[in-house]
């Protein structure tokens, strides 16, 4: 038989009382807990999954916080350069405004003075806003902001750099605008234009009687629809159809970057429709289609425009050229490929200067050119003096293309003329190869092998030289005062550069020797003596490209130098070779647009045109190429159409740097919406757990209570 087992009052203690005293105690324990930190759990072993929930966010929620403050500091930034533009545009607006007034020709130069002063306080403003920094950072300086933008003669400081801001995971959006962008950036849809910058007139008209200058009629400027001779003149009152005797030699380039050198010839009666048909056919017109327009202005002179847009290579240059005396017979002197006439000479551009360019002086008999009946017709001057030659042209400039001498200022020499790589249209630098540049289509095609450069003037000490510098494919050299030296590349073995593969670095090094009259000690010379040549040439002076990719020599520690400068194809006189591969400086066309832009220069060649008093290009007065009010006025519309552009760039960032942000502040606000969802603490949730803890302790003690009366009758 069993026996039924007895309920101590110790087994009721550990049911009823201890177990759940325990579990009470540790609820409440837990929910006080939550009330004192608001939160729900404070370790990981508390509760994994919400930990590491909460983990997460705070990550997600960190980040956000990091592009918050990156967004703000980059929305602050773009809304200043969007602020700065605003004042660029409205300034802008005043400079055209005055522009439009100075182009009415009743204006009198006290007037003009007056708004070129005014101009001029604009322009000094534009810099001043282009420096603009905020917090000492330059806003236009690309990614160097701590380097002020705009030095005083208007040169860009900066670089290209972009400034992003952190937008999320793997994203980012850039927030400023480069000055290198905004002042020197590329208009891809404008196309090049150039214009001739000599006046012409109609002559048929003003000397009515070629044989007698007595007989005076009207001036007026020669137009398209004249004829050849009305442009050129005649030595008799006959008007020979169908005789060429009427030649113009042209140079240039096209929008491809293809380098030509032509003879035309023409007749009295043919029109100069006709001659502008014939450049165009040099540039490559079809009766198909145009690849340049070519038309002449209100005041006789040339204009080019390209039909390419995005393209800065096209270039021209043009002299005319009649006998008045023996034209159109075999002693023509006007054509310089008479065999008869200029014997080893014959070809060379230079037989014209034996000439006289003023008409006026041919028919009052004042001439004191050496063949006076010879009518040289020049269409570009660059204020040319004959020492700023190196032709024997009896200084005639007009007949000149790239055999110029660099411009002189202070200690430094300047070319003209930008060195711009045929693919990209970008700028060369110094390390861009020569072959880049030039125009591979002349002489040996495909290659620079065999191609001669010729490097004149006066070195540092006032020495003349001529070099001549060659391109070969075994090993390029240089050649001067009977010297010849090997130009070495910077490779490994060291050796001559081959002639394609010759830097801009590499060529200037020469230029810098000869300029400094620093030459390796032995002729052809070791890769170690052409070295210390080099680093010897560096003290004294610098050979380097501009930022706008232009040829410049320095002398270093003088505030003026004694060297003179020109560089140019040793074909460049000859025409019945091949065309120059390349320019470095040119006397040509003038350019009125390019695709290019150059802020503060063109800024200054706008305001020049004012204060020169020059309504249009006109070689007789002040500075021979200065566009002129007219083409300034276009000038300027290109600029604004350039601003605008760069203030709507800038627009769309700051619109997606705001978007970004807004973007941002509701996910931030989201994720700690949901953080606190899940990690903190229902208070009054918690408040109810508690009352509903502290009943049920409060019971669980009255129930222990009794149990303990109970056991303690029956014990008794």
């Amino acid at each position: 038989m069993g026996c039924a087992m007895r309920i101590t009052s110790n087994m009721y203690y550990k049911s009823i009382y201890s177990q759940s005293n325990s579990q009470l105690t540790e609820n409440l324990f837990n929910v006080n807990k939550q009330i004192a930190s608001e939160l729900n759990i404070q370790y990981a072993h508390d509760d994994i999954r919400t930990f590491t929930e909460t983990m997460r966010l705070d990550n997600e929620i960190s980040t956000l916080g990091q592009v918050k403050n990156s967004t703000k500091s980059a929305l602050k930034m773009s809304d200043q350069s969007d602020a700065i533009l605003n004042e660029f545009e409205t300034s802008m607006n005043r400079m055209r405004t005055l522009l439009l007034g100075a182009a009415n020709e009743t204006n009198s130069e006290a007037s003009l003075d007056a708004t070129a002063q005014e101009l001029r306080s604009i322009e000094e403003h534009f810099r001043n806003l282009a420096n603009t920094s905020i917090s000492g950072q330059y806003i236009f300086s690309g990614s160097a902001v701590d380097v002020k933008p705009i030095s005083e003669d208007g040169s860009y400081m900066g670089n290209d750099g972009l400034l992003k801001a952190f937008t999320g995971s793997k994203t980012s959006q850039q927030y400023n605008i480069s000055g290198d962008e905004l002042f020197l950036g590329e208009k891809k849809l404008v196309k090049r234009e150039v214009t001739t910058n000599v006046v012409q007139t109609n002559l048929s008209m003003k000397y009515p009687d070629f044989l007698d200058s007595a007989v005076q009629g009207n001036s007026r400027h020669i137009t398209s629809s004249d004829t050849i001779r009305d442009l050129m003149g005649d030595g008799d009152n006959v008007v020979d159809v169908g005789v060429p005797k009427h030649f113009f030699y042209i140079s240039g380039t096209t929008s491809s970057g293809t380098s030509f050198k032509e003879k035309v010839s023409m007749s009295d009666d043919e029109k100069i429709d006709d001659l502008l048909k014939k450049i165009g056919d040099i540039y490559g017109n079809t009766p198909e289609i145009n690849v340049v327009n070519v038309s002449m202005n209100l005041n006789g002179q040339i204009v080019i425009e390209d039909k390419i847009k995005g393209s800065s290579k096209i270039d021209f240059h043009m002299v005319g050229a009649t006998d008045l005396q023996n034209g159109g017979t075999a002693l023509d002197e006007a054509n310089i490929d008479n065999l008869a006439v200029y014997g080893a000479n014959v070809g060379q551009i230079d037989n014209l200067g034996l000439g006289e360019t003023s008409f006026d002086k041919i028919m009052f008999g004042t001439s004191t050119a050496a063949n006076s009946n010879l009518h040289v017709k020049e269409f570009m001057k660059s204020s040319l003096t004959s020492a700023d030659s190196v032709a024997a042209t009896n200084g005639i400039e007009g007949t000149i293309y790239d055999r110029t001498q660099f411009s002189k200022d202070g200690a430094r020499l300047s070319s003209a003329t930008p060195q711009i790589v045929k693919e990209t249209n970008a700028f060369a630098t110094a390390s861009t190869k020569l072959s880049e540049v030039a125009d591979l289509s002349q002489g040996v095609a495909g290659t620079l092998n065999g191609t001669s450069f010729v490097v004149e003037g006066t070195d540092v000490n006032g020495i003349a030289y001529s070099a001549q510098v060659d391109l070969l494919a075994g090993g390029s050299t240089f050649s001067v005062g009977g010297n010849t030296y090997n130009i070495y590349n910077a490779e490994t073995p060291r050796a001559a550069v081959d002639g394609d593969k010759m830097t801009y670095k590499q060529f200037m090094d020469v230029v810098n020797m000869l300029s400094t009259n620093k030459l390796p000690a032995n002729t052809p010379g070791s890769s170690a003596e052409y070295d210390d040549a080099i680093k010897a040439a560096d003290i004294m002076g610098r050979t380097f490209l501009s930022h706008d990719g232009k040829m410049q020599f320095e002398e270093i520690g003088k505030s003026n130098t004694k060297a003179t400068l020109a560089i140019y194809d040793a074909n460049s006189a000859d025409f019945s070779a091949d065309a120059s591969v390349m320019t470095f400086n040119t006397n040509n066309a003038i350019t009125v647009r390019d695709p290019k832009t150059d802020f503060f220069k063109t800024l200054d060649e706008i305001i020049k045109s004012v204060e020169n008093y020059k309504l249009y290009p006109d070689s007789s007065s002040g500075d021979a190429r200065n566009v002129g009010i007219e083409n300034a006025i276009a000038m300027m519309d290109d600029l604004q159409d350039h601003v605008y552009r760069a203030h709507s760039q800038v627009g769309v960032q700051t619109n997606a740097l705001d978007t970004s942000l807004q973007r941002t502040e509701l996910l931030d606000i989201s994720s700690k919406s949901l953080r606190s969802a899940i990690i903190d603490t229902d208070m009054a949730e918690a408040s109810l757990t508690l009352a509903k803890l502290n009943t049920n302790y409060e019971a669980m003690l009255a129930t222990a209570a009794k149990v303990s009366k109970l056991s303690l009758v029956y014990y008794l």
